[in-house]
């Protein structure tokens, strides 16, 4: 391990001096997976360097085959790769933890606010902000990752699979990451793939050891808080629901929140009850103001859950405890990929054929955001939207006539602010919770 270390990075820091620098950049990692990994980027890289810029961008690569947010298996990747496993978790977890405590205090906020005025008002304004963002990442990723006529195709099945058909997102990444394996092996190109996969180094001798080590650990620690809620308050308590319910995102979870999100709303809002549609653009307006990776709105959907259905807990220790069921079962696994799969890294990078799934499934993730944005701008701006279906077709209905001219103001506002002014998204949510503030309280509801 040492030795490898040694080849693998270029200044070689103490644990305590790499920890603190986890911590701080725990605590300023604002603006998305894309301001995030350029931030680590700058410090580990540019500032610190501890990593050069080719091993990097590996760890980067690698990252993206699996499934969780990506900054965040970066820095536990980053971290690994200098001090092994204990770097891994203080990397990984002083990552989440500012911004999980964040996230946690917005939602007992959220939760026991309600009705006042001035929150109710930036509340408001945050959906305004947050249509734009989606819609800000849907061109962004849909730039980088749709690049041959395949691709496009996939993301268009994906949106209608979804929006017309109700596809579970699960079945969606199945099916393209399929394709995308099958058509890498005879033609890449489609995939938008290099004709030749790189050379690698060998692979760590002891690669199953440390893979099955921290697959048996990993599980065990993943399953156990589950398991004790089942025992202690029964199967069909909500903390086992939401701890099973999450722990199922984590394994699907391609593509980061916005993609997630068309999958916890349709289980999150129709199956469970948990909340409503607009509760759950208030999540992604509220995740985007904290540190930390935007999938941390599954925290505030596991605290309103757990809130909302307390017994016997009174509402807010319950809302904590669901908070910190979803935070583990969420970031646990993002950790286990690291910790199982770094000790193949060098092979992965040349694997087409997972190079394949991955582009397929990035290209079928926007169709997936085109299925949030359009769900999301009907919500916001139209209020009332009824789910309507025949047979296996399902669509929206809704009054045209109903548009809210202020949540389109505000709209057309925060469209201003991210793409006239380019302003950051932490700068628009909050300049829009404000603006949503003073309409509530100078027009009132």
């Amino acid at each position: 391990m040492t030795e490898m270390l040694a080849t693998q990075t270029t200044a070689r820091p103490s644990f305590g001096e790499a920890f603190l620098v986890w911590l701080k950049i725990g605590c300023i990692n604002f603006g998305g997976p894309a301001g995030q990994i350029a931030l680590m980027h700058r410090i580990v890289v540019d500032e610190k360097k501890w990593v050069d810029e080719a091993r990097f961008l590996h760890a980067l690569n690698f990252c993206m085959l699996l499934p969780g947010p990506e900054a965040q298996k970066l820095a536990t990747y980053l971290g690994w790769l200098m001090h092994g496993v204990r770097g891994g978790l203080a990397a990984g977890i002083l990552f989440v933890v500012p911004g999980a405590l964040v996230m946690l205090g917005l939602s007992l906020m959220y939760a026991l606010g309600r009705g006042i005025s001035a929150i109710d008002g930036a509340l408001f304004g945050i959906k305004a902000a947050v249509l734009v963002i989606v819609i800000e990442a849907l061109i962004r990723i849909g730039r980088r990752a749709l690049k041959t006529p395949l691709l496009l195709s996939l993301a268009a099945a994906a949106f209608v699979g979804i929006f017309f058909l109700a596809l579970p997102f699960p079945l969606i990444v199945a099916a393209a990451a399929l394709v995308g394996y099958f058509v890498a092996r005879r033609a890449p190109g489609q995939l938008g793939l290099a004709a030749k996969p790189e050379s690698v180094a060998p692979p760590a001798e002891d690669r199953w050891r440390q893979f099955a080590i921290a697959s048996i650990v990993g599980l065990i620690v993943w399953c156990v808080p589950i398991a004790l809620a089942a025992l202690i308050l029964g199967p069909k308590h909500v903390l086992v629901s939401i701890g099973i319910f999450f722990s199922k995102l984590a394994v699907v979870s391609f593509g980061g929140a916005y993609a997630l999100l068309a999958y916890m709303a349709q289980e999150a809002v129709q199956t469970y009850g948990w909340m409503t549609p607009p509760e759950m653009v208030d999540g992604l307006g509220l995740a985007e103001t904290t540190p930390g990776p935007l999938i941390l709105v599954t925290q505030f959907v596991g605290f309103l859950a757990a809130f909302r259905d307390a017994a016997p807990f009174s509402p807010t220790t319950a809302g904590v405890l669901g908070a910190a069921m979803t935070t583990w079962v969420t970031f646990v696994p993002s950790m286990l990929w690291i910790f199982a799969g770094a000790p193949f890294v060098e092979p992965l990078r040349a694997n087409r054929q997972l190079s394949g799934a991955l582009a397929a499934i990035t290209a079928a993730v926007v169709g997936v955001i085109l299925n949030l944005s359009v769900w999301f701008a009907l919500h916001v701006l139209f209020g009332k939207v009824t789910e309507m279906r025949t047979g296996p077709l399902r669509w929206y209905s809704f009054d045209p006539l109903a548009l809210d001219l202020r949540a389109s103001v505000l709209a057309a506002i925060a469209a201003v602010l991210a793409f006239g002014l380019h302003r950051s998204l932490i700068e628009v949510v909050v300049a829009m919770a404000a603006l949503g503030a003073l309409v509530q309280l100078l027009l009132g509801a």
